[in-house]
């Protein structure tokens, strides 16, 4: 079923946009997912237990070249200076060469270094931490510029050609995003154009901030190409092609200025009847969007890898500060409001990490599907970093809002708390916003409810289809929702996990409620359910808390077992089950006590203008700056 033909309420433009996501979707799970079964109430402990620890060759790898990166970067970085600038200093970017950086996950057949999942992101984790524009450029080009989607779905030809480029320090972009199309694909004005023979395609439109676009000597374009009939009906097209640096045609007119991230290279690029042979045309036509998406199934783990970075680095200065830093008698880091902060961060800096190499172990094993797991990782790292870096910024107070220079030029020590805020915020933002990542979620965790009773709720399909429909959820929901009521296992089943048997059971309780929660829902609502987006979004929260919940346990009976010593680590994954049980409940309250529709009315008048009135005694910005005017 298709979610827009549920949808008789919505417009033809959101049909519109709502066909083209759902026909770039990934409609099938070949492979096991842990959070699915999450959401169906199923606790799969053994997709998620033993943890994946890293091999001891493979840590060896990653701890020599980590151990190799981090010199150079010390010895000829210096982050606050290119925050200044916005600049990476050349000798930097051909330093980063000469190491491989730019070919960290490119095979070793085609000169690449060939690492591991986890020790690229063990590297990202690393090099954020120090300078989060540098993080940028490296993510950028390698998550999901040309070296993942090529990997993925390049030819032989094509790998043979660019890979070989990548190893020797060549960068690569990726453009998606237009001046007026963010996360609506269907919107794109880019155009891709075919000659008459079949050689060549043009390529005709605006790309706005691509990260390392201005750059990069190659890049993937996203365009669309003519539409094709499918079953009577046009589909939209979206194709994506590798397009070389210097190719006729391509302009750079802009330079984008940020908050944050200030050192990298992000604009605008526009397309001019620029021509690109068919053979660089990637997977094939109309597989464009989702190449897209399923290669930032992978490419977006390297945020959280790079938020559990900040993260620590965030500790480190918090831990140091709650101890020097004396007030009314004792270390603030003792007072009731600093302890429960650093605390906080101790506990989700180490779910941070369990997430993230949970997720990035699956991939480098192979054989579980892993675009729940990844962007849920993506959803909780980001939001909790930024909670981390903020609970530092008021740790340390106007020392957190000072920067490092100046801090040093007064002759202290200059922790770059608020460059570190500033680089961190996009975060939560680039490869899909955290709203977006509610949504993508919740389609994804509705997908076997719809395969199964679609459509009963769907009021264009046929008698034959709804009949159907009605036979399969008579077979399965009945015996289903009775489960979801019941326990599964009596008290001891996780009683392996000693201390942190009773969070395990809470998740394994918890993941019924939700599933059944998110059934009552879908009962409720109908095809209305995509509407709400924000009762959708507190079932996702619960979803995330609980797969965070389940990591960290996991990975500290991991941890604990490899070095006995280590017992703190129990006591942080108790910690953070401890703070997330009372998220979950108020994700699960907020469900049926919320004020969302109210905000929806207020949100309306505000837009209308109703509440203009409220906007008087200040000097309005018209976006146009605050420049004098004669």
């Amino acid at each position: 079923m298709s979610v827009s033909d549920t949808a008789k309420h919505l417009t033809e433009k959101e049909k519109d946009s709502l066909d083209v996501a759902e026909g770039a979707r990934e409609t099938e799970w070949k492979q096991p997912s842990f959070v699915a079964q999450l959401f169906m109430g199923r606790f799969r402990t053994d997709l998620i237990s033993p943890y994946p620890n890293q091999s001891p060759e493979d840590k060896a790898v990653g701890d020599e070249f980590m151990g190799r990166l981090e010199t150079f970067l010390k010895a000829n970085l210096d982050p606050d200076e290119a925050d200044k600038t916005g600049e990476i200093p050349k000798k930097v970017l051909d330093g980063l060469a000469k190491l491989g950086c730019w070919a960290m996950k490119i095979p070793k057949e085609y000169g690449g270094l060939g690492l591991t999942q986890v020790n690229y992101n063990r590297a990202i984790a690393m090099v954020a931490s120090y300078c989060g524009s540098t993080a940028v450029w490296l993510s950028a080009h390698q998550s999901i510029g040309v070296p993942q989607p090529l990997k993925l779905f390049g030819s032989e030809a094509q790998k043979k050609k660019y890979f070989p480029l990548f190893a020797k320090g060549a960068i690569s972009a990726f453009a998606l995003t237009e001046p007026i199309v963010g996360s609506d694909p269907a919107q794109m004005t880019t155009t891709a154009e075919p000659s008459p023979d079949g050689k060549t395609w043009t390529i005709n439109g605006s790309k706005l901030w691509c990260t390392n676009g201005l750059v990069a000597d190659v890049m993937v374009v996203m365009a669309r190409t003519p539409a094709k009939m499918v079953n009577g009906k046009e589909k939209k097209q979206i194709t994506a092609f590798i397009v070389d640096k210097g190719t006729k045609g391509m302009e750079y007119p802009t330079r984008c200025d940020f908050m944050g991230i200030r050192a990298i290279q992000n604009g605008v690029i526009n397309f001019k009847n620029v021509q690109v042979p068919t053979e660089n045309m990637l997977w094939g036509e109309g597989l464009g969007l989702k190449l897209a998406l399923i290669t930032l199934n992978t490419g977006r783990l390297t945020l959280p890898a790079a938020s559990a970075g900040m993260s620590k680095q965030a500790l480190q200065i918090a831990r140091k500060w709650g101890k020097e830093r004396v007030q009314w008698g004792q270390p603030i880091g003792k007072h009731e409001p600093g302890a429960v902060r650093i605390s906080n961060m101790a506990a989700s800096t180490y779910a941070q990490e369990a997430m993230t190499y949970y997720t990035s172990a699956l991939v480098d094993r192979g054989g579980a599907d892993i675009r729940l797991e990844a962007a849920m990782a993506k959803l909780f790292c980001s939001e909790a970093s930024w909670k981390i870096i903020d609970d530092l910024m008021q740790l340390r107070g106007g020392r957190g809002y000072e920067t490092g220079p100046s801090l040093r030029l007064r002759g202290e020590k200059g922790y770059a708390v608020e460059r570190m805020m500033r680089d961190s915020r996009i975060n939560r933002i680039i490869e899909g916003t955290s709203e977006i990542q509610h949504l993508f979620i919740a389609r994804e965790a509705l997908d076997k409810h719809m395969s199964l009773a679609g459509d009963l709720l769907n009021p264009k399909a046929p008698m034959g289809q709804k009949l159907k429909a009605l036979v399969n959820s008579l077979l399965f929901y009945p015996f289903w929702y009775i489960r979801m009521w019941l326990p599964t296992g009596i008290w001891p089943c996780f009683a392996g996990y000693g201390s942190l048997g009773k969070h395990m059971r809470f998740v394994e309780r918890n993941s019924r409620k939700l599933a059944r929660t998110l059934f009552h829902q879908m009962v409720k609502f109908g095809p209305k359910l995509e509407r709400r987006q924000m009762i959708l979004g507190r079932l996702v929260e619960v979803g995330t808390e609980l797969f965070a919940m389940a990591a960290a346990c996991s990975k500290a009976m991991a941890v604990e077992k490899e070095n006995p010593d280590y017992q703190c680590s129990r006591e942080l994954a108790d910690t953070f089950c401890r703070q997330a049980k009372i998220r979950v409940y108020q994700h699960f309250l907020g469900v049926c006590w919320n004020t969302d529709l109210n905000d929806g009315k207020i949100s309306q008048k505000a837009m209308d203008g109703v509440y203009e009135w409220m906007e008087k005694g200040i000097i309005v910005d018209d976006g146009q700056g605050f420049k004098g005017k004669k």
